[in-house]
């Protein structure tokens, strides 16, 4: 397979979204039950936009939300309706990485649009990074799914604050960062590899880790991107969810032991203990643009997705 893209060239501007404006719901992973899909539909007409659900948004084939020519027809078709946007994706779960060669990156240059989705679809949004046009780690899901209406306004979210009762904010150093933010599930940045170059020097990186297997699925998913050169020069480390690690331990190691033991080496201020990823009520930001990062005050701080 060819490499997805060729270097980052700079950030395009977003238009915020007003009134009347067209919001494409598609399904690039896996598939979403009947009531989901109309709770997100009915969730962004109430925000006073046009929802558009992708053709082929409900059909099923086995985990994933229809064939890959389809779930590819229906992201491609949303960027290159001039109509839509924004891109909300319904859930992750699998097969995004199916698509990556699949996207229409000239389409998503000549007219950028926000895609909007976590864990599976960090794929996607590596695709959108290399193509210089931002994105929003996050979800349209619990009593925090208006951070996302705000974001497409073009308004800044509130600082990101450490959450000190969450597993795994002691983890955090000190010191500060800053740079453009991108990242997201740790799998998804490992399984790319070979297949999308990503530029991270100067960028803080944003891990969500969900427990699939054991701590070696960590310790060879980070030290995948180390070896490879993908976080050579990154600036700071924001850290979110580590969903199922919290009561889990492996011949006297925890998954801190091991984040603690791969990332300390690069020598960059670490925030843990974010509400970033696979949460009940997930915090949304935004990926491709300047944030600050305290460590000492355990916040991050990321700037508005448009102009």
């Amino acid at each position: 397979m060819s490499r997805v893209a060729q270097p980052r060239p700079q950030v395009a501007p977003l238009r915020r979204l007003e009134p009347g404006d067209a919001v494409a719901l598609v399904s690039p992973a896996s598939w979403s039950d009947e009531s989901w899909l109309a709770e997100s539909v009915a969730t962004v007409e109430s925000w006073g936009f046009k929802a558009r659900l992708g053709k082929h948004a409900d059909d099923r084939f086995g985990y994933m939300a229809g064939g890959d020519p389809e779930r590819a027809s229906d992201l491609n078709v949303a960027i290159r309706d001039p109509e839509v946007r924004a891109i909300l994706t319904l859930r992750g779960g699998s097969g995004s990485l199916r698509l990556l060669r699949d996207v229409d990156t000239d389409a998503l240059r000549a007219d950028p649009k926000p895609l909007i989705g976590f864990s599976d679809i960090t794929a996607l949004h590596q695709v959108w990074h290399q193509a210089g046009v931002p994105s929003v780690h996050g979800a349209v899901a619990g009593t925090r799914a208006e951070t996302v209406l705000r974001l497409l306004r073009g308004e800044t979210g509130e600082p990101v604050r450490r959450d000190n009762g969450q597993y795994g904010a002691y983890l955090t150093t000190t010191g500060t960062a800053s740079g453009p933010l991108f990242g997201g599930n740790l799998e998804m940045l490992a399984r790319s590899v070979g297949i999308v170059d990503n530029d991270l020097d100067g960028h803080v990186l944003l891990l969500e880790i969900h427990r699939t297997v054991g701590l070696g699925m960590v310790d060879r998913a980070l030290t995948q991107l180390l070896l490879s050169g993908a976080l050579d020069g990154i600036s700071g480390v924001a850290v979110g969810t580590l969903e199922g690690f919290d009561d889990y331990e492996d011949r006297g190691w925890n998954v801190l032991d091991v984040l603690r033991d791969r990332l300390s080496p690069l020598g960059v201020p670490i925030l843990a203990g974010l509400p970033l990823g696979h949460l009940e009520d997930p915090v949304s930001v935004p990926l491709g643009v300047e944030c600050e990062l305290d460590a000492d005050a355990g916040t991050l701080t990321v700037a508005a997705l448009s102009a």
